[in-house]
């Protein structure tokens, strides 16, 4: 009788056990289902598709295969009414052969013909005379190279993204003030309206436009950091809806998923390079005068981590 109670007992706590087992198990795939759910819907909202492929290509990039390829990142200052200027701009060459990415950011004021118009002007011009497709034609004609990708950030809405991973903290390398705010040398937290203001200072920094590009990819880095770590899976959803508001690209969620499945490990050897150049006036505009050398050392760079003939 006493054998009967004790099995009848375990069979009882091992029904309870498995009920307990059975709504964890029912609550985590709610909640992945539920990520997952956040996360397309963000991509959905993000994706901006262009021209198929490159001119400058002549095979399509298949990211299944681990070619070689491009990004254009646009910092966009866009603000209501106004479709604003890409003031930061960076191709990344991502080569998974070398497990590295070349990393080089072109000055906002650079000089150079602005395809589709014609004329002469500064490369952040582009954007403002013709979105996104003005902005990948020009940089593939200053750089002689193929731009496979685009992600455009919307820096007005950035400071939406750094709240909604829960803020940022980095390391400022000299004391300023800027728009009310100090910014002491060393160690600073920012939240999404002091990160936007620390990225937009440019004429007291004695790097000048290159300090401020420095500024904001220690931003940027920052906020993957915040966005890849544990506290931020109770706040997936304003992670993704900020995302979605705030970010184009004509990447795909299938391709996402190939980019970080065969291209991860070219993320821990990131080389930065800087086209070197003079500043100059025309008709009283500056600009930044790139020499003929020095952009071609820079496409040949670039031509070589892509795998193109130069």
């Amino acid at each position: 009788m006493k054998r009967v109670k004790e099995k009848k007992k375990k069979r009882r706590w091992l029904r309870y056990t498995m009920i307990i087992l059975g709504v964890l198990l029912i609550g985590i795939c709610g909640y992945l289902y539920s990520i997952y759910h956040s996360l397309t819907n963000a991509v959905d909202s993000m994706h901006q598709p262009i021209r198929e492929t490159s001119e400058k290509r002549q095979e399509t990039v298949t990211l299944e295969k681990k070619d070689p390829f491009s990004v254009l990142l646009l910092g966009v200052d866009q603000r209501k009414n106004d479709r604003g200027r890409s003031d930061t701009m960076i191709v990344m060459t991502v080569n998974p052969k070398t497990e590295s990415i070349e990393m080089v950011s072109i000055p906002r004021d650079t000089r150079t013909e602005i395809v589709g118009r014609g004329t002469m002007d500064k490369i952040n011009h582009a954007y403002a005379f013709g979105g996104v497709e003005m902005s990948i034609d020009t940089v593939e004609h200053f750089l002689d190279i193929p731009i496979d990708y685009f992600i455009q950030i919307n820096m007005e809405g950035f400071q939406e993204i750094v709240d909604a991973v829960g803020g940022i903290t980095i390391e400022n390398d000299f004391d300023f003030t800027y728009e009310g705010v100090h910014f002491p040398k060393g160690t600073i937290t920012l939240n999404g309206e002091k990160a936007l203001k620390y990225s937009r200072m440019r004429y007291d920094d004695p790097k000048g436009d290159f300090g401020r590009q420095l500024r904001q990819r220690k931003i940027i880095e920052a906020v993957i950091r915040e966005g890849a770590s544990l506290k931020s899976l109770t706040n997936y959803g304003n992670i993704f809806s900020a995302l979605g508001n705030n970010v184009k690209t004509n990447l795909t969620f299938d391709e996402m998923v190939d980019i970080q499945a065969n291209y991860r490990q070219a993320a821990n050897k990131i080389k930065q390079q800087q086209i070197n150049g003079t500043g100059t006036k025309i008709d009283g505009i500056y600009y930044y005068q790139v020499p003929e050398e020095e952009r071609q050392a820079i496409s040949n760079l670039l031509k070589n981590q892509l795998e193109i003939a130069s």
